[in-house]
């Protein structure tokens, strides 16, 4: 008695499925991440010059041109400029949040590939097990052992298959999982950077120096004095 299918068969050709997909998310992950990078302490640069000097709309069109998480936060702050700093951090938190799903996208696949390689290997080596025993029982002592032998490699294939996809898929998701970690942290980063540019920067606009206040008294028109005439 067998299997009308050979089960290692299905099970290589599963486990052949489940490498692809995994394959295709490594691509995409690191093609996001390559594309994702940038400069952002001269992006912050270029945008401070911008806002010290209130031109907004060119600070907009630097951050709207660059790529990135990092640049969609800054630029979802610089929208808002007028608000205050408390707003401008919620703004900046809310989009931060908004970037952590296209950041963390497909790695929880890649981490079912590294789980379910291994587990459909020892599948497929229980089923070739239970057909080779059963293949066994009814042969000849002779027979039965070249039986055995051969089962045996067979069924063993799909466990080495499983292990050889899974060790290689979970190295590339601890890897991946470390780049998106840094990259929220540098989106948080960028989110309070820019807060304290725009506020720090009206807050400038507040402050009169004491130089300038000396100069200004000096151009003022001195005050008539009325003399009191006798009588």
């Amino acid at each position: 008695m067998s299997f009308p299918i050979d089960p290692g068969n299905v099970i290589l050709w599963l486990q052949a499925a489940l490498g692809f997909v995994g394959l295709l998310v490594m691509v995409e992950r690191m093609v996001f991440f390559q594309h994702a990078r940038n400069k952002v302490a001269d992006l912050l640069l270029g945008i401070t010059n911008h806002v010290r000097k209130k031109a907004y709309a060119e600070a907009l069109h630097e951050a709207s041109r660059t790529r990135g998480p990092e640049a969609r936060v800054i630029h979802s702050v610089i929208m808002r400029h007028h608000l205050d700093r408390s707003n401008l951090r919620e703004i900046a938190q809310e989009a931060g949040q908004l970037e952590v799903p296209r950041i963390e996208r497909n790695m929880r696949i890649l981490l079912g590939v590294a789980m379910l390689a291994p587990l459909l290997g020892m599948f497929g080596s229980v089923l070739g097990l239970i057909e080779i025993f059963m293949e066994v029982g009814a042969a000849d002592s002779t027979v039965a052992q070249v039986t055995l032998a051969n089962g045996m490699f067979k069924s063993l294939v799909s466990t080495a298959v499983g292990l050889a996809l899974a060790i290689p898929s979970y190295l590339v998701y601890l890897y991946l999982f470390g780049k998106a970690r840094r990259m929220l942290h540098r989106l948080e980063r960028a989110g309070i950077e820019i807060v304290n540019i725009v506020c720090d920067s009206r807050e400038h606009d507040r402050i009169v120096s004491f130089r300038d206040e000396i100069e200004q008294q000096a151009l003022a028109p001195a005050p008539v004095k009325k003399e009191n005439q006798d009588s």
